[in-house]
């Protein structure tokens, strides 16, 4: 239930709070709650020496908004200096209303569930970014055998190499001289799966494809 002191204005209004703060911390709970800043924000200045309880309470409270949550309350000036906090919004009110209202802590540490969640967060975060490996653009020149190999069933070949993080691109037919011709490719690798000199030897210049493949060279290799 919400606490309230009249007359908060006044040395009567101060004294009673001065009496009632007496030995307490906070005005309803072991914790500031929403009490504390109800009453702090209708406290129109730091209350002085001749109330001592009062003014702790009231320095402990502006530390706490201060520090911790400066859009607690509607009116609530802070340090005495008449600084209004901004209002909470429509939804943010609702919800504050469909809870505790007395139960406003503003100092709690993490719970063990919140903990877990943060870290199943930071798990997710660095196995999205492990998932996502890096990628490079190659340009390869793969040569036949002679000016007889067929280079139709050549690229067919070369193409016919598939493997996971392997993408085979554009390519094209370059003369080399005396009626013979290279494939010029491109294909896209992930970088943790594929390596493109594992590719040329194990399976480009390997049988099959060493039927119409005589040598591959890299001719440019780019990160993504």
């Amino acid at each position: 239930m919400a606490i309230s002191f009249s007359d908060l204005h006044t040395e009567t209004g101060l004294k009673s709070l001065d009496e009632f703060l007496s030995g307490k911390t906070y005005i309803s709970r072991g914790q500031i709650s929403r009490d504390d800043i109800n009453v702090y924000g209708a406290v129109p200045k730091k209350p002085g020496d001749e109330f001592p309880n009062a003014k702790r309470w009231y320095d402990t409270v502006s530390t706490a908004l201060v520090a911790r949550f400066p859009g607690a309350a509607v009116g609530v000036k802070i340090g005495g200096q008449g600084a209004a906090l901004a209002a909470p919004a429509v939804g943010e009110t609702k919800k504050e209303d469909a809870a505790d209202d007395d139960d406003l802590d503003l100092f709690g540490d993490e719970t063990e569930e919140e903990k877990k969640v943060a870290a199943e967060r930071e798990a997710a975060k660095a196995s999205s970014k492990k998932k996502e490996s890096g990628k490079s653009s190659v340009l390869m020149d793969v040569k036949p055998w002679d000016d007889e190999t067929d280079m139709k069933k050549l690229e067919e070949a070369v193409r016919s190499v598939q493997m996971p993080g392997l993408l085979w691109g554009a390519s094209r037919l370059v003369p080399v001289g005396y009626g013979i011709k290279k494939l010029q490719i491109m294909l896209t690798i992930e970088d943790d799966l594929v390596s493109v000199d594992s590719l040329i030897e194990e399976h480009l210049t390997a049988e099959p494809c060493n039927e119409h493949v005589q040598s591959c060279d890299i001719v440019a290799f780019n990160k993504i």
